[in-house]
């Protein structure tokens, strides 16, 4: 006699939101103990959906570390953060209130072009997790997109093409964000972090083709021209910002977002800066693992050493 296996039940409600992205989880408290089981439920999930949203959850940062650590390597906060609550070195603050200091401009995040966090470093994120303290009344949302969508969804003939390439990416971008005789300005000269990765990355979990250039870091594609490189990059960017394959979150206080930084880039809000509001997230990140192309070939350091977290 056969019999069939049963299907494991879900400990979590799990509703997606977007055709190509995203799910909001109900039903866990993040405060929780949670079993391996319900671990691999959750890592399976940010794998399929890329980024999932969590509400009302009322969390500090000792708990939002500890439910971070379930999934990896928590990192420090930043590469150059050193104003992190100084009992929380792996909490990164995106305080609207520390980047006009901070950059010397009235800014509400780090960069409003989509990017993927810190891919300049030769071991960029596996993924962030980010949490709302204060949110404004209107406006502020975040945006991700699916790039390994994005990459499916090219014709074969550029797949071929972009396969083979490689990018630099470099930390401030083409046009860095900060005031030129900033403070900011003169700790990433005296650190710079500059990788050139895969144009198509491997995602090691799930074996798919990732696109893996963004605007925020990738400044050019190796061995092209720069006038063929933008023309190149340009097309990339408009195809990882079709709002097809990409998914729109409204933060609350209590709103948590978990996204796999490997198979994705977000966009930052730019709709507040003529409001007087204040805007306060907290961030952890996983350590990453270095990229690998089409080819087998991993990334390649120019400047910056591997960022770790400590084990767990």
């Amino acid at each position: 006699m056969t019999t069939v296996a049963e299907t494991p039940v879900r400990t979590f409600h799990l509703a997606p939101v977007a055709g190509h992205i995203g799910a909001e989880i109900s039903g866990i408290d993040l405060r929780d103990d949670f079993t391996d089981a319900q671990i691999a439920e959750l890592t399976a999930a940010l794998h399929e959906y890329k980024v999932l949203f969590f509400r009302d959850q009322r969390i500090g940062h000792a708990e939002q570390i500890a439910f971070s650590r379930r999934f990896g390597s928590v990192t420090p906060s930043h590469p150059y953060d050193d104003d992190a609550p100084t009992e929380f070195p792996e909490i990164l603050a995106v305080d609207s209130r520390l980047y006009e200091k901070r950059f010397g401009r009235k800014k509400f995040s780090y960069t409003n072009h989509w990017h993927t966090d810190v891919s300049p470093l030769i071991n960029p994120p596996a993924a962030s997790l980010l949490r709302a303290e204060i949110a404004p009344e209107r406006g502020g949302d975040t945006q991700w997109t699916n790039l390994a969508a994005v990459y499916a969804g090219l014709p074969d003939s550029l797949k071929s093409l972009l396969d083979g390439l490689r990018a630099e990416h470099r930390f401030g971008g083409k046009q860095p964000v900060w005031a030129a005789d900033s403070d900011y300005a003169k700790k990433v000269a005296a650190a710079p972090l500059v990788t050139e990765h895969p144009v198509v990355r491997v995602h090691p979990v799930t074996g798919e083709r990732v696109l893996f250039v963004n605007p925020g870091f990738t400044t050019r594609i190796v061995g092209l021209s720069p006038r063929q490189s933008d023309a190149l990059l340009e097309l990339l960017y408009a195809e990882l910002a079709d709002p097809a394959y990409t998914v729109r979150f409204r933060w609350e206080h209590g709103s948590v977002a978990f996204w796999d930084n490997r198979a994705t880039a977000h966009l930052a809000p730019s709709d507040l800066d003529h409001l007087d509001v204040t805007r306060v997230l907290y961030r952890t990140t996983l350590e990453g693992d270095v990229p690998v192309g089409v080819d087998g070939e991993p990334s390649r350091s120019i400047a910056g050493e591997r960022f770790a977290g400590a084990q767990n």
